[in-house]
Order: C-alpha cells, then structure tokens, then sequence
C-alpha cells in the first residue's frame, strides 16, 4: 500500500504478536532529519498501528515526502495503513 509519504507491506505472521519495522532512506538528507522521522514513525507505530494487529508483520518505508511532513500529516497515513491492515488481516 503507499500513502502519499509512507509505503507499506505487511504479511501474516507464524507468531501471536504483531510485529513493526520501520525504514527511512537517506533521500539526501542530514542524519538528524533522518532520526526525526524515524522517531515520529516508530512512536506512531507504536500508538497507532500495533495496538489494533494480532498476527501481523508491518514494515513501513519513508518516501522523501517524508522529511517535509509534520507530525499530523504521518499520523493520517499511519492511521489509513492500519485500516488497510485491518482489512487484510483474516
């Protein structure tokens, strides 16, 4: 699935627990733009995205729109990666 800042795969797991990774190219940009959306996603997933999964292996991948988004506008594509999930799942 891909939103207009994240892409997203996600594959049913052999464990009861969901599972989260988080990956976020250079898209050249500077280590601390990086680590500031790998913060944002990972406390995101954390929040958003884990608590409604049961089974389920997420991966999330940073486009370079990424690094110009504020907070809000990843927690909008967080929250439509869940639903899609949650449609997918069985």
């Amino acid at each position: 699935m891909q939103t207009e800042r994240l892409e997203a795969r996600a594959s049913v797991s052999l464990l009861l627990h969901p599972r989260a990774g988080v990956v976020v190219p250079k898209h050249r940009h500077k280590i601390v733009e990086r680590n500031r959306v790998k913060r944002r996603l990972r406390e995101l997933v954390r929040i958003k995205l884990l608590p409604g999964l049961e089974g389920i292996d997420v991966l999330i991948r940073a486009k370079a729109e990424a690094y110009d988004s504020n907070f809000a506008q990843l927690a909008r594509d967080v929250s439509a990666i869940g639903e899609w999930v949650l449609r997918m799942s069985p």
